[in-house]
């Protein structure tokens, strides 16, 4: 296995991820189909993912996860704070496009610093 494997694997996942994370903002948050349903009293598991979803953007959890993770990623060295960084990443982008953008965006790109250190 070569040493840009993993590189290579990162910049083909990151897009996707972030494709995902579109596909949950205006599939499941915004979709005025899940606002008709989940009005209604009933156990629909995509309306429970939408309430705890609702709720960890709301006090901003997965913003400050990513923060969190990426500035231990710069005091880490070694191959963990890459994978540190890379978390980071995996939680920022999201926190990204989920209406945290003002505390995800230090995230990424301290993320992304220590990747390329």
């Amino acid at each position: 296995m070569s040493r840009s494997w993993p590189l290579i694997a990162l910049l083909l996942f990151l897009p996707l991820w972030l494709a995902a994370s579109y596909g949950v903002r205006y599939g499941l948050m915004e979709a005025a189909q899940w606002v008709g349903l989940c009005s209604q009293p009933g156990e629909i598991w995509q309306c429970q993912v939408r309430s705890l979803l609702g709720l960890g953007i709301h006090f901003q959890v997965i913003a400050w996860s990513a923060l969190g993770l990426a500035l231990v990623a710069q005091l880490v060295a070694g191959r963990l704070g890459r994978w540190l960084a890379v978390l980071a990443l995996v939680f920022g982008l999201p926190a990204l496009v989920l209406y945290t953008a003002s505390i995800a965006v230090f995230a990424v790109v301290l993320a992304g610093l220590r990747l390329v250190r």
